[in-house]
């Protein structure tokens, strides 16, 4: 077999541990072909040398916003995607976001198509968000979208005003994905909660960006959460509940899992390393703190962060996306849109922080591959199951996350020792915005070399974006695996056979 690339001298990770020393992976047509010691190599065969460095599968960043209409200074799927593969992401998952006058699907499609079309440095595939669920959407174009666009997972929202679904509408939703295979996302917070606080913080006048933070404390979340579980529970549906930040939530969700409900969770770095202090003023600017705001906030106290952390280790969480949902700081359409006549009014900043490029680093760093296994958080198979496998399995992704002889040779090749090991800085990376929310976190590792279909896209030693704008594919998905609990569970008091009463008459699918 005449083989393009050979990665050799490295240490293979795989979801369920890393290889023995010495092993090798061939590639041949942007696959990986083979596994083992001592590849043949032919005249034209290219070495890459990992120096006994870790190898890792690429990342699967499947919660990212790119491109998105209510952020006009975000970033773009060009930028979006420079940035992950240069921080060892080589697929991402966007969205597609209706709004609520939209009656159809296929304009939303047909937009979103036309803005990432030959922009991406990676591959890429869309989730949509619904906010009119109506009844055509669910029985007709939702089968023909997942059939034909290979696009096999939605986002609902339990909160904002121009988003958020009734929770008759969640159900609605809820069952029908269920009935097609579909992944199902929650964005999980009391509306009515944070909207009161809202009212209540603005009439006091306390509207720095700080009092975002105040503005939807834990218990919304922990609310809307178990207030999910507990829908989906009725109609037998698994879900996904997006960038958990709360200790509350977080048992919902492992009570729920206890009882093998098919109940999936997300966490995000911010939630991780950061704390609402991110959002306090600073001393040469008062308005600096709207660097941090995001939805959820961050939280006040290091046990809210050390609660994740055991949700990181113990399997609670099932992915760990960036939620990267950029938009630029020092412009009157981005964070400072919350500054209204020299008054700052933190409901009025727009949402979300940059992460897609650091959010590998992140994880990778506490794990054992980068500290001693007493002091390490995870494990580096725990790492490649958040970041890579698990993702591609839930989504949908058959040729992703793994590294394994018939799936594409997307790979990160770490650097050897403490060889990587960097300031994290906003000179240094490569979206389109004016900041970084991890600026002066050290990390003890960074991507060397990211290969996207066997091609080297970032290289570390050139300090450089290698691949191509528009080398990135579109990637029709097949319907997501389930990786927590079993279908077919019966909430507690109903009697065998009770759904059959006011199901569909098709029934549930297997």
């Amino acid at each position: 077999m005449q083989l393009d690339t050979i990665v050799r001298n490295g240490l293979i990770a795989t979801e369920s541990g890393v290889l023995p020393a010495g092993q090798e992976i061939g590639i041949s047509n942007g696959k990986i072909s083979l596994i083992g010691y001592e590849l043949p190599e032919g005249p034209e065969t290219k070495i890459i040398d990992a120096q006994g460095a870790y190898i890792t599968p690429g990342g699967v960043d499947s919660h990212v916003h790119l491109a998105q209409r209510n952020a006009p200074t975000g970033d773009t799927w060009e930028t979006g995607t420079r940035s992950a593969v240069a921080g060892g992401t080589t697929t991402v998952l966007a969205f597609a976001s209706q709004t609520k006058e939209m009656t159809s699907l296929f304009p939303v499609l047909e937009e979103y198509h036309g803005k990432a079309r030959g922009q991406s440095y990676c591959d890429y595939g869309f989730h949509f968000i619904l906010t009119n669920p109506n009844a055509t959407i669910l029985e007709q174009e939702l089968p023909r979208i997942a059939k034909e666009e290979g696009i096999t997972s939605i986002k609902l929202y339990m909160t904002y005003e121009l988003y958020k679904l009734s929770d008759h509408q969640l159900l609605d939703t809820m069952l029908a994905c269920r009935l097609l295979g579909l992944t199902t996302m929650i964005h999980a917070e009391n509306s009515d909660m944070i909207n009161f606080l809202i009212q209540g913080l603005e009439r006091n006048k306390n509207t720095a960006p700080f009092f975002h933070a105040i503005s939807a404390p834990k218990i919304a979340e922990d609310e809307a959460s178990y207030r999910a579980i507990r829908l989906a529970e009725l109609v037998d549906a698994p879900v996904l509940l997006v960038h958990v930040s709360s200790d509350g939530a977080m048992k919902h969700i492992r009570e729920a899992q206890t009882r093998l409900l098919p109940i999936h969770a997300e966490t995000c770095p911010h939630y991780l390393f950061l704390l609402s202090d991110k959002l306090a003023n600073h001393e040469h600017d008062a308005f600096h703190g709207a660097k941090g705001v995001c939805s959820p906030p961050l939280r006040h106290n290091l046990d809210d962060l050390e609660a994740l952390w055991r949700g990181i280790s113990n399997d609670t969480f099932t992915v760990f996306s960036s939620d990267h949902a950029s938009t630029k700081y020092d412009h009157p359409q981005g964070k400072k849109a919350g500054m209204i006549d020299g008054i700052p009014r933190f409901s009025k900043i727009p949402k979300g922080i940059p992460g897609i490029e650091t959010r590998l680093s992140l994880l990778f760093s506490e794990s054992e591959a980068c500290l001693p296994t007493e002091r390490a958080r995870l494990s580096v198979a725990r790492f490649v199951q958040l970041t890579s496998s698990n993702p591609a399995r839930l989504y949908g992704l058959t040729q992703k996350g793994s590294i394994m002889p018939g799936f594409d040779a997307d790979l990160v090749i770490w650097h050897p020792h403490s060889q990587g090991e960097t300031t994290i800085a906003q000179e240094k990376l490569h979206h389109g915005v004016d900041y970084t929310p991890f600026e002066g976190m050290r990390v003890r590792n960074w991507p060397r070399f990211t290969m996207l279909r066997g091609e080297i896209v970032w290289d570390a030693d050139k300090d450089s974006v290698t691949g191509g704008k528009g080398f990135g594919k579109f990637l029709k998905r097949e319907n997501g695996r389930l990786l927590v609990g079993k279908l077919g569970q019966l909430p507690s008091g109903m009697i065998e056979g009770e759904r059959e009463y006011w199901l569909p008459k098709s029934g549930m699918k297997a």
